[in-house]
């Protein structure tokens, strides 16, 4: 064992208390996170054609009323409540919920109780109303015998009774895109949509798909890439 003399203990005792606070000193510094932005890097932005909805109702200025189409799920409304739940409770392990008529049972009748009205939705649907515009709603959900989607659609929205068409529901097929002849057939000059499938839908009958942005927080995954296609993007409509 080594013996340490008193004045050496003590010289070895002050040199280490003499130490202690540059070593706290050092602990308490903060490491950089290796992160960070330019001005050069805020200003990148893909090169989308955004809009906004009143430049929309600006370019429709003169124009005769005309028959105009809302996709509802992610566009007017934001159901993910509805579908999350439907997802655990059908099949919380897969998508299979989604080919379930029970589920659909469920969502088309009360389940929309849960779902938040787009604030864009409301502002796009009174500008339309304005102009005396025809509106229709053309889904992909599943039809079912009795639906109260169409109500929650015209309280929400705040549609008058006697301008209210029934929402359509085109349902989804496997390789077909289900709302093309829909389009067609109303004869529709806009159709409004957060999918791909909806603005693929409207190009195929010559007609204006302008797409709103799906909420980060959705259960519809993937985000889609808007703009991507060609389209009209209206800004800040992921609410």
């Amino acid at each position: 064992m080594t013996h340490f003399s008193c004045p050496a203990l003590l010289a070895s005792l002050l040199a280490a208390a003499l130490s202690l606070p540059a070593l706290a000193g050092d602990a308490a510094i903060v490491q950089p996170v290796a992160a960070g932005v330019t001005t050069v890097t805020l200003a990148q932005q893909a090169p989308i054609h955004w809009v906004s909805a009143a430049q929309i109702a600006a370019s429709l200025d003169g124009l005769p009323p005309m028959a105009v189409g809302f996709d509802i799920d992610d566009t007017l409304l934001f159901s993910s409540p509805g579908f999350y739940r439907g997802k655990q409770e059908f099949s919380p392990n897969d998508e299979s919920y989604l080919k379930n008529p029970a589920f659909w049972e469920k969502m088309n009748n009360g389940w929309d109780a849960f779902s938040v009205p787009k604030e864009v939705g409301k502002a796009l649907i009174a500008m339309h109303l304005k102009r005396g515009d025809h509106i229709y709603f053309v889904t992909g959900r599943s039809t079912t015998r009795t639906e109260t989607v169409s109500q929650t659609l015209q309280q929400t929205m705040g549609i008058p009774t006697e301008r209210l068409n029934p929402v359509i529901f085109a349902g989804d097929e496997p390789g077909q895109n289900t709302k093309v002849q829909w389009l067609k057939d109303k004869q529709m000059k806009i159709f409004y949509g957060d999918a791909d499938g909806d603005i693929k839908a409207a190009q195929a009958v010559g007609v204006r798909g302008i797409r709103l942005l799906r909420a980060a927080n959705s259960t519809y995954r993937p985000l889609p890439l808007a703009g991507a296609l060609g389209e009209e993007v209206i800004v800040n409509s992921q609410f």
